[in-house]
């Protein structure tokens, strides 16, 4: 159905769910997977797009978490290496493995022999080796341009990488498949109950629409991230969730600045935090900073001077040959990270990044957790939401999260590169998403060398209702193209606006909103300095 003809299937109120989900990143979209392919009647909302929160602005990692690994979480590590290898079996082209090369130097905390000693047991979860001790001069080979100033060597270890907006419409696209009903631009208002207390359903508002619609439900999971504690309400009885939003900031450079062929990470010298640089989309990404946000969550988080500073401030130590200068930054990201608090006051790094949930009468709260274990917090949502019932409903854990790609010819157009990024984006859907347009690539740059076809199917099929959803979410454009891809909007256009059904005037407006947007939250800050934490 159009979005159209589903809200009004909606306002007639002759559909009832057995679960909504309440928020359209990683969780809420991993819920809906796992309740529709267990036969579950499921709806999706989400109050601005899909991914448009933390699940579009996050390190981009799917990894076991060696940080928490040294931390002691011994459980958050083996759940998250465990699924990283399945994601990368059942996706590649997705989710795809990526090198890291950690440098040691002289007198640094954890020495090579430690960090060795925590990489032999992440190999021992994962059933799988990928270790090595590099020698100073072999570490220079693997990263040309490393510091070798008191370098002592590094070690090497495999994690993953991938583009986790497109993950997140992997999933939705899955749940469809299974008819879930998923729409973005489509806030919820309220959660209502029986004079019993229960749940019994959930108010929605439509973007488009001031009138709010009334779903009958049993179950609401709240996996609404940074928002997780609006939906609870003084009729919630137990425990509520306490959210610290914490912001993780990124920089993207051209790879020519900083060609880097791995992640390569060094602890922070101001902090001992963990800042990486990584390749992605043919460019380079520095990262991340974690500070407490205190912005309102309703608007595009940005990155302070501060954090600039201080990743800035990490390339120099790991690649002092290779000055980065501000106007070098192509753009940045910043995304904040739902972390539930107990209210010690720890500082930003040291709270718990596990997930937690609540529950109560048919509310199922989720907030903390990882993107790469989206898949267990998932089921342990519905196995909470459905109490006994669980056992007999969900599906076997053991099936796939993915449906694999059908096992089409690949055009002589296409790279063997591409087409398997394209098998991952895509999957089953891919036959269609090759019609739908040109095979031609829409820049030269290597921005994972996208099609037009992949435009037009954004545009006819993905739910594109602005064109900052097209340029920041469905695609990267305009992260990794100068100037938030403003030279190439007039071919956009040409492309895009006839399928999206938009007058001069709608493309216009667009056009202006989405490069407010990017000036003002995905490009280099202007303001005064603030603590970098």
């Amino acid at each position: 159905m159009t979005r159209t003809e589903s809200l009004n299937a909606l306002r007639s109120g002759t559909t009832e769910f057995d679960v909504v989900v309440v928020g359209g990143g990683i969780t809420g979209a991993g819920v809906a997977r796992e309740a529709a392919g267990s036969g579950l009647r499921t709806l999706l909302v989400e109050q601005k797009d899909f991914s448009w929160g933390t699940s579009s602005r996050s390190s981009k990692m799917v990894h076991g978490g060696l940080r928490y690994l040294g931390s002691g979480h011994y459980g958050l590590t083996r759940d998250a290496v465990r699924e990283r290898e399945r994601l990368m079996t059942e996706a590649p082209g997705l989710i795809d493995p990526l090198r890291f090369i950690m440098p040691h130097f002289k007198g640094q905390f954890p020495g090579p022999r430690l960090f060795q000693t925590l990489l032999r047991v992440y190999d021992f979860i994962a059933r799988n080796r990928s270790r090595h001790f590099l020698t100073p001069a072999e570490s220079i080979l693997w990263v040309p341009g490393l510091t070798s100033e008191k370098l002592a060597g590094a070690s090497g270890f495999t994690d993953a990488v991938t583009d986790d907006s497109r993950l997140v419409l992997r999933l939705i696209a899955e749940a469809r498949r299974d008819g879930a009903l998923c729409l973005n631009y489509t806030r919820a208002t309220e959660v209502k109950r029986s004079d019993d207390g229960k749940v019994s359903g959930l108010l929605i508002q439509p973007e488009e629409d001031d009138a709010l619609i009334m779903i009958s439900a049993p179950l609401v999971i709240n996996a609404t991230g940074a928002w997780a504690d609006r939906l609870q309400s003084d009729k919630t009885t137990g425990d509520t969730m306490h959210i610290r939003p914490l912001r993780g900031s990124h920089l993207v450079l051209p790879w020519s600045c900083l060609p880097v062929s791995c992640s390569v990470s060094l602890f922070h010298p101001e902090d001992g935090r963990p800042v990486f640089a990584f390749p992605w989309l043919g460019t380079t990404v520095l990262g991340t900073t974690d500070i407490d946000h205190e912005g309102d969550l309703d608007q595009e988080p940005v990155i302070s001077e501060a954090e600039t500073a201080y990743l800035l401030e990490v390339a120099s130590r790991l690649f002092p040959g290779s000055p980065i200068a501000r106007e070098d930054i192509l753009s940045t990201w910043a995304g904040v990270r739902p972390v539930v608090t107990d209210g010690t006051g720890k500082a930003p790094s040291k709270e718990n990044r596990e997930h937690e949930l609540r529950v109560d009468r048919g509310l199922v709260s989720i907030a903390g957790g990882k993107l790469t274990t989206f898949r267990v917090i998932a089921r342990e949502a519905l196995t909470r939401g459905l109490g006994g019932d669980a056992a007999t409903v969900l599906r076997p854990e053991s099936e796939p999260v993915f449906q694999p790609e059908q096992g089409s010819a690949r055009p002589a157009a296409i790279s063997h590169q591409c087409w398997q990024r394209l098998q991952g984006f895509y999957g089953p859907e891919l036959d269609e998403v090759l019609a739908a347009g040109s095979l031609e690539a829409v820049t030269a740059h290597k921005a994972s060398e996208l099609l037009w076809a992949e435009l037009c199917w954004a545009c006819r099929k993905e739910d594109v209702r602005h064109l900052d959803d097209l340029l920041l979410r469905r695609t990267r454009l305009g992260l990794v193209l100068p100037s938030a891809a403003e030279s190439l909007l007039p071919e956009i256009r040409r492309h895009c606006q006839p399928l999206l059904g938009w007058d001069d005037q709608r493309w216009d407006d667009e056009q202006a909103r989405y490069l407010s947007i990017y000036h003002n939250a995905y490009s280099m800050p202007s303001g005064e300095p603030s603590d970098a934490g």
